[in-house]
Order: C-alpha cells, then structure tokens, then sequence
C-alpha cells in the first residue's frame, strides 16, 4: 500500500513496498533508510513503547518516551501501532497484517519469532511472496548464536577496535579504540538494507520471497578494510595509527594540530606527490617562510620523492603548528590537496556547502508547535525521491488508521483489543 507524500509530486524509489518493522537498536537504522525513500514502514512496538523510547538525550532534557531524539531520528518517516504479538490475539492481527506486506524487518534474538509461530516459513504459507530479514548479533545459527552483546563488542570482536587507535608516540601503551554512536547497528543495518534490496529485485523478477538471515558480526567483520585480507594473505597484522588508516607499517602522519589548536587530515604523505606538486607546495609555504627544504632541486627527482613521505610529514607538521585551521585548509583546497578540517557539529550546521545542497532539513511535529531541524540524505535522487515525510511516530498513533481503517477492525474490534492488552 503506498503511502501519500505531501509536498512531493513524485514517489520515492521504494513507494509501493509495505514493511512490518519489529526491531530495536540493531536495526532501526535499515527501518529508516526504506522509509525515507518511500516504503510504508510500519513500526510494531509493544503496548507502551519500545525500549529504545528511553535512550536520550532528550527534548529539552527532559526525559520522556515522546521526547527522545534517538528514537526521533531513526525513526522518521515511519507509521507506528502497538501490537504484543505474546498474546494470541496479538498473534492473529500480526498475521493478518503479514499477509499484506512485502517485507518484515525483526531483531528479535534468533529463534523467538519462530517460536511463536510466526516465523518465515510459517508467515509465507499466507504469503509466499514475502521476504523477512532478521538481524541478530550472530546469527540464527553457530555456536555463539545466543551470546549476549552490545555495540562496543561487536566493534571488539568484528575488528574494527583492533584497527583504531593512536601511534605509539601519541599515545604510549594505547588501547584499542571504539568509535561510539552504535556503529556495529548502523552497519547491519546496511548489510540487511542491501540483502533486502538484492531479495527484492528478485522478486521482481520471479515473485518469489526469501528469509534473509543477518549476523551483526559477521558484518562487522567485513567492514574492516584490509585488515582481514592483509592477515590472511601475508600473516602481517596491521596496526593502528592516529587520524589514518591502520597498516602493517609506520605510514606518516596524516593528522595534524593547527595553530590555533584545531586539527586538520591530509592524505598520506607522499601518496599523492610528484616533483611537479612537491614544488607547487613548496612555493606556497615559502610566502609563510615555512617551506623548509621543498624547493631543493633534489625533490624533482620521482624516487627521491618517494622515499621522502615521512619527511614531508614532518615539514606539514611544523606548517600546520603555525597555521591557523581554516586558512591552511581552504589555502590547500585552491592548490587541489585533499585536506580537511575536522569540524565541531556547531560547524557542520553552518557549513555553506550543505546548506547550499539543502543537507539538512526541517521537519514538523505538529504535537508540540515546533519545527526541528534534522540531517537529511547522503544523495540527491533525480527522479526517485528522498524525502521525511513524517517525523517518527508517537506511541500506537496510527492503530486506527492502519488496524481500523486499512485492516477492517471495528471500534469494538480495537477496544477488546485494548482491554486484553494486545494494543
């Protein structure tokens, strides 16, 4: 059933697809993504609210299951039900509502839906068409499928903490490092979107649906660059250096500190020199009277300008400690060198650039009055729009338009419903 998009003449790419989303932290994230590019995402939360309602921060910081903006931001563009699909009338409106979608998305822990009775195979008797992607942290299969975890495990045991870290001279005896904001969901989530995908484009095709099973960790594990592939093939482990890539030897530093103590990324020095760029660098920091020795005659040499990545490092190190950030970043974009400030977020919202390609956007929520301003999408689509078009549901907001309205129930129908606690 495909859901109107007010203020938008064309649908998004995935209008027409309807999704029962049943999931938490782990895959919300893949819930949203369908949603903004026009699936009907339907969020199934049990009576009361889902979990991920209490994690802050929250509006204004005051705690509420309405108020927070991590349920807010994942959760766009969905229509939202209460639903305790442990109940046996729970059950059958479940069903019911299983046999009309395209797809459900769950991450429950492996096994539970099944033992329901509302697995795949038992959902695809009413619905061979189906397809369901569940994701779970390993699986639902293997001798850890019922281990418990978290984010930052999965950054451990999937690799990625292995490769981030700082260099020994920034930080002796450092600890491996994991990047915070639940990257190992984020990242399952874009696995699980793309097998989904994958499923979807062979339905087309044949109108078969599929059960697609999604491991968090193995996800993680093969987003780990060439960590893996490097081990594998040489026996060499990588290791992990401040600001850059991890690899097996002692690459230059690319991160530096300015002037006025921002900090600022460069490629990999030397990767991206010749004689003819080397001078060209040169002779911009010589008007600083910080270009040291670049203008020797010896760096129009290719091989000496190889071996000379570690020393060119240095040379920016020293040019950036007496650079104030924005000068020496904006002044290294007009010559065509790849480096980048890294930003507060008080400076990503007011970056000219996004605002310009209208990144963010504001969405309304008509129960309080007020507009608020979200990140919007990482492309621009032509002609298959990406949109919100919605801000996230509140708690059971839409159990009569889709239960009542769409699904036929009646208003006694809803209020026995209620009574028993299935809604």
């Amino acid at each position: 059933m495909t859901v109107s998009q007010p203020g938008n003449e064309m649908p998004g790419p995935l209008a027409g697809l309807r999704v029962l989303e049943l999931t938490g932290e782990h895959a919300q994230f893949c819930g949203k993504l369908m949603a903004d590019l026009g699936a009907d995402v339907i969020k199934i939360e049990p009576p009361g609210g889902q979990e991920t309602r209490n994690v802050g921060p929250f509006l204004d910081d005051e705690p509420g299951p309405e108020r927070s903006l991590y349920f807010w931001h994942y959760n766009t563009s969905k229509r939202g039900i209460t639903l305790d699909i442990t109940t046996q009338e729970g059950q059958e409106v479940f069903r019911k509502l299983a046999a009309t979608a395209g797809l459900v998305l769950e991450s429950f822990p492996a096994g539970y839906l099944p033992g329901l009775g509302l697995g795949y195979e038992s959902l695809a008797k009413d619905n061979p068409s189906l397809i369901m992607c569940s994701v779970t942290p390993f699986g639902q299969d293997g001798p850890w499928r019922d281990y418990q975890t978290s984010d930052l495990l999965h950054l451990a045991a999937g690799g990625q903490m292995a490769s981030s870290g700082y260099d020994f001279e920034d930080v002796p005896d450092a600890p491996p490092i994991a990047p915070g904001g639940g990257n190992a969901w984020h990242i399952a989530s874009h696995y699980a979107y793309i097998g989904i995908m994958g499923a979807l484009y062979h339905r087309d095709f044949t109108g078969e649906g599929q059960y697609i099973d999604v491991s968090a960790h193995e996800a993680c594990s093969l987003t780990t660059e060439g960590a893996i592939a490097i081990y594998l093939s040489t026996g060499e482990v990588v290791r992990r250096h401040t600001g850059r890539h991890a690899s097996v030897d002692m690459s230059p530093g690319i991160q530096h500190t300015t002037k006025d103590g921002g900090h600022i990324n460069t490629t990999r020095s030397g990767s991206n020199l010749t004689p003819a760029r080397v001078k060209v660098l040169g002779e911009w920091m010589d008007g600083y009277g910080l270009a040291q020795d670049l203008l020797d005659d010896k760096y129009q040499d290719p091989a000496v300008v190889e071996e000379s990545g570690q020393h060119f490092a240095d040379v920016l190190k020293n040019f950036f400690a007496n650079m104030p950030l924005v000068e020496a970043y904006e002044g290294g974009q007009e010559l065509n060198f790849p480096w980048g400030a890294v930003r507060t977020m008080e400076e990503i919202i007011g970056d000219p650039h996004l605002e310009d390609r209208e990144f963010f956007v504001p969405v309304e929520h008509p129960e309080l009055g007020r507009e608020f301003t979200y990140p919007g999408a990482a492309a621009i689509y032509n002609a298959s729009p990406w949109r919100i078009s919605r801000r996230a549901p509140l708690i059971g907001e839409h159990n009569q338009e889709i239960l009542g309205d769409e699904f036929g129930l009646s208003k006694d129908e809803l209020e026995a419903l209620k009574k028993s606690g299935a809604i």
